[in-house]
């Protein structure tokens, strides 16, 4: 936290680890689906396809980001959360 302060306070832009490390767990979701359906993609659709997961997750962290005025982790943070607790009320683990 007090790294990302730093780097905030001069003005260096952060993509905070959720995002930055999410690209092997998307990945392995990818194999994953391939699997289950007997698919069978070449490099550049499985390329395609995690490019285009990334961006949009990118894009709503920093839309998320400039709405509600906080930095890229508290937004990565407030989207997961916002996540589990709109599955858990689906689920109706809570009111």
């Amino acid at each position: 936290p007090e790294a990302d302060r730093i780097l905030g306070d001069n003005g260096i832009f952060v993509v905070p680890d959720i995002l930055a490390n999410t690209g092997g767990v998307i990945i392995s979701y990818l194999e994953w689906v391939q699997g289950l359906q007997f698919l069978f993609w070449d490099e550049a659709e499985v390329n395609d396809h995690l490019q285009k997961i990334l961006t949009k997750a990118f894009a709503e962290v920093l839309q998320t980001s400039q709405q509600e005025k906080v930095d890229m982790r508290i937004a990565a943070y407030m989207i997961a959360l916002r996540r589990l607790a709109t599955a858990m009320a689906f689920r109706g683990i809570f009111p």
